[in-house]
């Protein structure tokens, strides 16, 4: 019999097929989970017209599944490290997806505001959850990669939002966009079967079969018997209080966590809200305007893919604050007049550095907290950035309303990107040493 440390198996594992197995299904949650996000973009023009929409009330309604997603985040985030990640991704897709189902069929704006924010409970729960669960399971030399990878899901969603609705919004109206949420309720049964469980968590419930189970998976080169005993960081075990987001030295970056959840999901979301609206306005045609939300998603996927290695090679903290100085530019220089190709050049590297920050931000507070506290660290970022992400329709909306220059538009949403800079320059190194977690076995520290 020999004794095998959980952590160190995933940490040093080589990539392989249960590696994929884990990307895949966590890529795909998130990828549901921004199609259903970005659909308020994509139909917003239609909507304003077709309800008679002032552009307060518009922002409002787009705030109201930001506003879910702030309680969803903080909430199915502390509940997953109390009944396990797997669980409440699946309760949290099943929320969304059916809600946005009926969605479809709302025939007033406040009927449509009220589903939006039950939606946006579940599409606020599953994002650290998913995030937590991939960060796990990746080999330690590719965390940063892997995670930002998952997260490009993101973006791939919002691509898909765009595209379709060039397509399906003029032709089949908008109510057509939400029924397309049923995909994920029909993949409920697979996830089941496919996604697994926290090893932590698992751990901690003592269910040292299932976690074996896993592990063989995993480093089937490690030949892990029966009959050997599994421990894990005494930091592995379920101390899922916000208090300990504070202590061991974590206050500072812990709230500097927060302002720059704030400021980049500010940004994220009043572009993903009212950017066909002010392309629009602008001049541009609802397809042109559509094709910009489109392209700013193209270019969060390479800023998010291309971030990550990057982050691999140098640091999360490097490339985060070059990426918010550079879109910080972008958004800048996007308010006056340029040839259309300069135009999609700067919106994907707007998109690349705003909505491609805001998934290495999820992977930076993935990596900064012990095991123990990452879905809670991740939970209440998260859940706090949404006041950000409520903000920003709501800014988008009295911007309209004000009917102020179109370069000015762009340059108060610039001003978010110079303050997440500062914020991300004060996060300290990650205070806990390895070498002094102790260890963990079953659900009793040794």
């Amino acid at each position: 019999m020999k004794t095998i440390d959980v952590q160190d198996v995933i940490d040093n594992a080589t990539f392989n097929p249960f590696h994929w197995k884990v990307l895949f299904w966590c890529t795909l949650v998130i990828i549901f989970d921004g199609y259903d996000l970005v659909i308020y973009g994509v139909v917003l023009p239609i909507l304003m017209e077709q309800w008679q929409l002032d552009p307060y009330v518009a922002g409002l309604l787009g705030s109201s599944a930001l506003f879910g997603m702030m309680f969803g985040a903080i909430v199915f985030g502390m509940m997953s490290d109390k009944v396990g990640r797997k669980k409440t991704i699946l309760a949290c897709v099943i929320l969304f997806s059916l809600t946005t189902v009926v969605n479809g069929f709302a025939t007033d704006p406040w009927v449509f505001g009220i589903l939006r924010f039950i939606a946006g409970l579940g599409i606020g729960g599953v994002m650290p959850n998913v995030v937590s669960l991939m960060s796990e399971y990746s080999p330690k030399r590719r965390r940063s990669t892997m995670v930002a990878l998952m997260f490009s899901g993101y973006a791939v969603g919002g691509m898909m939002s765009a595209g379709l609705g060039i397509w399906i919004v003029p032709t089949y109206g908008w109510e057509v966009m939400f029924y397309l949420a049923v995909i994920p309720l029909l993949l409920v049964p697979f996830m089941i079967k496919f996604l697994p469980e926290s090893a932590s968590f698992m751990m901690s419930q003592g269910l040292k079969d299932q976690t074996r189970h896993v592990l063989v998976k995993i480093a089937p080169e490690r030949q892990i018997a029966e009959s050997d005993e599994l421990t894990i960081p005494a930091a592995h075990v379920n101390k899922a209080s916000v208090a300990e987001l504070f202590r061991d030295n974590r206050a500072l970056s812990t709230m500097m966590f927060w302002i720059a959840f704030f400021c980049c999901l500010l940004m994220v979301y009043a572009l993903g809200s009212w950017l066909p609206k002010l392309m629009s306005l602008a001049g541009y045609p609802l397809s042109s305007s559509l094709m910009f939300l489109m392209v700013l998603n193209i270019g969060a996927i390479i800023g998010a893919v291309g971030g990550g290695r990057l982050a691999d090679k140098f640091s999360l903290r490097s490339v985060l604050i070059s990426f918010f100085i550079l879109g910080t530019t972008a958004l800048i220089t996007l308010g006056y007049e340029n040839p259309m190709w300069v135009l999609y050049l700067l919106m994907g590297i707007a998109g690349a550095t705003t909505i491609g920050s805001q998934i290495l931000l999820y992977a930076y507070v993935a990596q900064y907290y012990p095991t123990n506290i990452r879905s809670t660290g991740l939970g209440w970022a998260s859940g706090i950035g949404r006041n950000g992400a409520l903000l920003g329709p709501m800014l988008g909306g009295v911007l309209m309303a004000m009917a102020l220059p179109h370069h000015i538009n762009f340059l108060a949403l610039a001003v978010p990107g110079a303050i997440a800079t500062i914020a991300v320059a004060f996060v300290g190194r990650n205070p806990v040493k390895k070498d002094s977690l102790g260890s963990f076995s079953g659900s009793t520290a040794q």
